[in-house]
């Protein structure tokens, strides 16, 4: 039971981040103009995403056994990402639309409860 809710995470967060990439890789940067953030600092900010899906399908893979490590891992990491985020938005904060802020915001959001349900789940598994 446990081990499944934490492969269902560990799909989720790839199936997100994979979104994520695509949203600030391609959307966002066809659209660079409407949310403000420069070119460079959205392919920066795709990379991570791409790096984090690679991660989870690792795990999903590769290490079966491993699987709590690897979702604690992802927490972490995602975390690291909003603190990127925040950075690289307040680098540019006079550039950044009020769409772009949206985004942002929604994007923070989004992965900060994924990575406070990740902690839990991975403190509270015995794999």
């Amino acid at each position: 039971m446990v081990e499944n809710r934490v492969k269902q995470l560990l799909r989720l967060d790839a199936f997100g981040a994979l979104l994520s990439a695509f949203l600030l890789g391609v959307c966002l940067v066809h659209f660079q103009p409407l949310f403000g953030i420069p070119i460079s600092a959205l392919r920066l900010l795709a990379i991570f995403p791409v790096i984090f899906a690679c991660y989870d399908f690792y795990y999903l893979l590769l290490k079966p056994n491993h699987l709590t490590t690897g979702l604690k891992g992802i927490a972490i990491a995602n975390v690291f990402y909003c603190v990127l985020s925040i950075v690289v938005s307040m680098k540019y904060f006079n550039d950044v639309t009020l769409l772009g802020w949206g985004y942002i915001i929604i994007e923070l959001i989004l992965v900060l409860i994924l990575a406070i349900i990740e902690f839990r789940t991975a403190s509270n598994s015995v794999m």
